[in-house]
């Protein structure tokens, strides 16, 4: 059996959508003769939102924890100064100073193994000095993790693979500045260099990281649902009270989140339907509720907003929704419909051609995208997998969402008829990354 090093900084506990790639990497490889080692850092949680990421470790020492899915190392985070000083004054004060300790460390971290993230290189360092594996593989983001596995890769004569799960260079969020970018753009061409082989989760982001790393072999690892937690989320029954749409996941600015809302509240009060909208580890919590206790009213009554949970419990609780709604992220195929398509529930796509979403799109979305490449992943997915409706605009909105009620009011549940979801098993994918691995 071969032995793999995983290097993953988010994992669970911590709540992340990027973490559920690695870990179903850690439950299912063994099935496919690959003995999985991951490194990652402690995760508290003691806050339940995006303070979390920066919150110190719950042990001075490294946590290992052996099972017979493999050995998982939990290696102790201590916040840097810039991050102490958010957690002790919020985001409010020091805003200068907070922004030079990070930019250091940013910059810093890719030349020497200093900073929050460290300990991962030196658990990794020390486990390959007393063990052999036959592999590295390191997911990003955070992208440091590349640095650390080149690095280890030379020192112990190690093949390595790269994980993208995003981009590194060409989103417009991380890269920033011209500067930054060029930093961003030399470190990961410097690192790359000796990486055997780069995997991610689109054709799209392949795409995206060829301009920048054209001279690699590359192989696309899909996202997917965990066959296991799905199957007990299946069990549960759609509730029957109100007629429920939920949102689980993070809310980019090019989404079109707030005419979403607008049209609830409207058919609240023109249709008098009742509806519940439940949102579940939103990132833009207070925007939220600002604009429905100056616009919505009626809706603000009949929507909650959860914190973060770990995935088995969120499966559970949104399990028991009759809709989930997707915003459009165009070129960007994503994980949370893989979770949707999953529980077997009408998903509503919001907008494959509205005027306004559109110019949401122009002013914020963070990847250029290619004429040769399809801008509707999501919508050919629902598609081919009849999964949902494809909502077209603002009015179809309405349209949709009182079809959806009629039939909710008329039989208790909205009906999905889903075929082909078996083929999007993160399990399936697991198996496609061993043979990977053997091949090397």
């Amino acid at each position: 059996m071969k032995k793999l090093l995983i290097l993953a900084y988010d994992f669970p506990p911590y709540v992340s959508v990027g973490g559920l790639r690695p870990y179903n990497w850690f439950r299912y490889l063994k099935d496919f003769d690959i003995e999985p080692i991951v490194i990652t850092r402690q995760w508290s949680n003691t806050h339940g939102n995006q303070l979390d990421y920066i919150s110190p470790g719950i042990s001075p020492l490294v946590i290992e924890e052996k099972s017979d899915r493999g050995t998982i190392y939990r290696t102790p985070y201590h916040p840097n100064l810039s991050n102490r000083l958010l957690l002790k004054y919020g985001d409010s004060r020091f805003k200068l100073v907070r922004k030079l300790i990070s930019g250091y460390y940013e910059f810093a971290q890719y030349l020497f193994p200093i900073g929050p993230k460290s300990g991962l290189y030196d658990c990794a360092r020390k486990y390959l000095k007393e063990n052999k594996v036959d592999a590295i593989i390191a997911t990003g983001d955070p992208f440091v993790l590349f640095s650390y596995a080149s690095k280890l890769s030379k020192e112990f004569d190690i093949p390595w693979i790269a994980d993208y799960r995003d981009t590194w260079v060409q989103d417009k969020t991380r890269s920033g500045n011209r500067l930054t970018k060029g930093c961003n753009s030399f470190f990961e061409r410097r690192y790359l260099r000796n990486a055997e082989k780069v995997i991610t989760v689109s054709n799209f982001i392949k795409k995206q990281l060829q301009q920048n790393i054209p001279d690699k072999s590359y192989e696309i690892v899909l996202n997917g649902f965990d066959p296991e937690e799905m199957e007990k989320g299946k069990q549960i029954a759609q509730q029957e009270e109100v007629f429920t749409i939920s949102f689980a996941g993070l809310i980019y600015k090019w989404h079109p989140y707030l005419s979403f809302l607008d049209i609830c509240e409207k058919l609240i009060v023109e249709e008098k339907i009742k509806l519940r909208l439940n949102f579940y580890g939103i990132n833009n919590k207070e925007e939220i509720e600002l604009f429905l206790e100056q616009k919505c009213p009626n809706l603000k009554g009949s929507t909650t907003i959860y914190g973060k949970v770990e995935n088995e419990i969120l499966i559970q609780r949104i399990a028991v929704s009759n809709a989930f709604l997707l915003f459009n992220d165009y070129s960007i195929l994503g994980t949370k419909i893989f979770t949707y398509l999953g529980l077997n529930r009408q998903i509503i796509l919001c907008y494959a051609n509205d005027d306004n979403a559109r110019q949401l799109k122009d002013k914020f979305y963070n990847l250029e995208e290619f004429e040769s490449e399809s801008k509707q992943l999501q919508m050919e997915l629902i598609q081919k997998t009849n999964s949902g409706i494809i909502v077209e605009n603002e009015q179809h909105l309405k349209e949709v969402i009182m079809e959806l009620y009629r039939e909710f009011s008329e039989t208790g549940k909205v009906k999905c008829e889903s075929q082909g979801i078996e083929n999007y098993s993160r399990k399936l994918q697991v198996e496609k990354l061993a043979q990977l691995i053997k091949n090397i």
